[in-house]
């Protein structure tokens, strides 16, 4: 497969008159990639391309802009190319009109074959000569055999050639070493390592550069190349490994440097004139993603959603196994709250995915923690997120505790500064995670934890000393205490009161909490599905399994959407789980079971209208949460 088979005749637009905005010229750009049939949904993949937009410019300078997305939307991957010989302000990283334009579509699963011919095109863009004559291209024709002359179709050994950065090594290694990385993967990581290398063999300096794209890590680095080596360049806009370069002078920039500042990185690095990098010595996965014009708020978002980001498997699986357990039970009325273990085949689901549940507070916390200061806070994190699980402070101690692992690893850090070279070595395997682990155990004991468990504590006896007859007030208030923190104190208080009144024979307030709970997940589910516009690819996908965990009660189902937006979600669910708990009572609906979602609709007193409520609650939360959530394009 050539550049020329990605980028057909009717994708491809000449001396086009210059657009009135940014957005206009990409929309442009799309029109041309949907004549070509590379498209699934044309709105979904400009969503995508505005969306990599917004994190930074593809308008790389040089009159050069290529802006990419990697989408669901699209159905093979493909190019567009559009010409604007007067330019237009693109938003370029050197402040130049862009000229030519370059739109790279890959599917969400592209392969490695389309990454190396979209980076080829990539690299190929930055001979400036090559870049002059397509612009002064008379016809699409002429454009097509340009772009077909540059490739000259290569033999399998020249394809292998090509797609692996020139290497200039001495006798002694390489000069300079660079990593290049940006989150897609497609165009910036391979521009900037063609950009290093240009320029370094202009300067005469041996260079060879690890990419780490869409495709994988390419052209890895040695052990023997970076003993070598005078300095390291990390162009990368996400997470390379780092570790590998304790001791040796880094220069950690974004991937645009790489491209539009090659000359100057290069000069900084022969003059090794940057620090000695020193890690952690377990910082394999340091995120080097420059955080130059970053927000604090950015960043605490980062932490907090790679935290989200690795329990969501635990909640996804714990969930659907637990829902499996009440759906092969059987019900047994002189034993309500055995109800899913009751059959060997049931207390076996039920025993595995209670498992994953209890690993997703300490994954949760452990994952902020190791965020923020690498794998000693992992271990810190695990062991503020499980204290967090048995001490009562649930999903939000859990969060306190990661963003406090994460900050008392830092804080060591700077406390062992003052330690001589000779002790370099015990930091990580001794000073971290004993003191870690131990003022990690202070914080949620006695910082975390008590102010917690005593709201929770208070609640209970509130909700036990309330008149009875106030059925539909005490339905608001259960129905929208399990929305509050979905599995976490206010939940489990109001979970524990439904429970302790069915052995007094009040099977109401009961059925109050099951439809509060039960709420979150379904509205989340159901607003994905009709309000997909609001949510991110992977959000929708996440979405789905939030059916089967609302229909089976378990509530943490909503829990990863209510971190990344609690300012937005957890309102909305509040106040359908409250309607959902409210009608519950008003249409008198009891339970017996203190679990089991619909598959204990049998046991429920006045089964319809109960499963009505919760309807009812359900899409209430998604109106309120798709008029507070706006589209991503807006």
């Amino acid at each position: 497969m050539k550049i020329t088979d990605l980028l057909k005749p009717v994708s491809i637009q000449l001396n086009v008159a210059p657009p009135k905005s940014k957005t206009e010229a990409i929309e442009i750009l799309a029109d041309l990639m949907e004549k070509s049939g590379n498209l699934n949904n044309k709105e979904e993949y400009l969503k995508a391309v505005i969306a990599r937009e917004e994190s930074g410019s593809t308008g790389l300078g040089d009159g050069i802009a290529t802006p990419h997305a990697k989408s669901a939307a699209v159905k093979e991957a493909g190019l567009a190319a559009m010409v604007i010989p007067d330019g237009m302000d693109f938003e370029a990283l050197d402040g130049n009109p862009s000229r030519l334009f370059f739109m790279i579509a890959a599917p969400d699963t592209a392969s490695d074959l389309h990454v190396e011919l979209l980076s080829k095109l990539a690299m190929m863009v930055m001979d400036p000569d090559f870049k002059e004559s397509l612009i002064a291209a008379k016809s699409v024709d002429e454009f097509l055999k340009l772009i077909n002359d540059k490739e000259n179709p290569p033999t399998e050994e020249e394809t292998k050639a090509e797609t692996a950065p020139a290497k200039e090594e001495t006798s002694t290694g390489y000069d300079v070493l660079a990593v290049t990385a940006c989150p897609t993967g497609i165009a910036h990581t391979y521009m900037a390592a063609e950009s290093l290398e240009q320029h370094a063999k202009r300067k005469n300096i041996s260079i060879k550069v690890e990419t780490n794209g869409a495709g994988g890590r390419k052209n890895i680095l040695t052990d023997e190349d970076i003993a070598n080596a005078k300095c390291i360049i990390v162009a990368a806009d996400k997470n390379v490994p780092m570790a590998r370069f304790n001791g040796k002078h880094v220069i950690i920039t974004k991937v645009a440097n790489g491209i539009n500042k090659a000359d100057e990185l290069l000069d900084k690095a022969m003059a090794q004139d940057a620090p000695i990098y020193k890690g952690s010595g377990d910082d394999d996965s340091a995120s080097t993603a420059s955080s130059e014009n970053e927000s604090i708020g950015r960043q605490l978002y980062k932490h907090l959603m790679n935290g989200v980001s690795h329990m969501l498997p635990f909640v996804v699986g714990g969930g659907i196994l637990i829902a499996i357990a009440f759906l092969v039970d059987v019900y047994d009325p002189a034993n309500p709250s055995n109800f899913g273990s009751n059959t060997p085949l049931a207390a076996f689901f039920k025993n595995v995915g209670g498992v994953s549940f209890g690993f997703m507070l300490p994954v949760l916390a452990g994952f902020i923690g190791m965020s923020i200061a690498d794998r000693p806070g992992l271990v810190a994190g695990f062991v503020g997120g499980a204290m967090a699980n048995t001490g009562g402070s649930g999903f939000l101690g859990a969060l306190i505790a990661g963003f406090a692992a994460g900050y008392i690893i830092l804080g060591l850090r700077k406390v062992c500064k003052v330690l001589p070279e000779s002790l370099e070595g015990i930091k990580t395997i001794l000073i971290y995670p004993l003191f870690g682990v131990l003022l990690m155990g202070i914080a949620i004991t006695f910082i975390i934890n008590p102010p917690v468990s005593a709201i929770n504590t208070w609640l209970v006896e509130t909700l036990k000393g309330m008149d009875p007859s106030s059925c539909i007030l005490i339905g608001i208030i259960v129905g929208g205490m399990m929305s509050i923190d979905m599995g976490g104190p206010f939940n489990k208080a109001a979970y524990v009161t439904g429970t302790a009144l069915l052995a007094d024979g009040e099977f109401g307030i009961m059925a109050s909490v099951m439809a509060g709970g039960m709420v979150p997940p379904i509205a989340i589910a159901l607003c994905t599905t009709f309000f997909g516009n609001r949510f991110t690819e992977a959000e929708r996908k996440s979405g789905i399994t939030n059916y089967v965990m609302g229909l089976s009660f378990i509530t943490e189902g909503a829990i990863p959407f209510a971190a990344a937006d609690p300012a937005r979600v957890i309102p909305s669910c509040v106040i359908g789980s409250a309607v959902a708990g409210a009608l519950s009572m008003a249409f008198e609906c009891t339970l017996r079971a203190p679990h089991g979602g619909i598959f204990v609709v049998p046991t429920i007193g006045n089964p319809l209208m109960y499963l009505l409520a919760i309807a009812i609650g359900a899409v209430v939360s998604m109106i309120l949460l798709a008029i507070l959530k706006k589209p991503l394009n807006k």
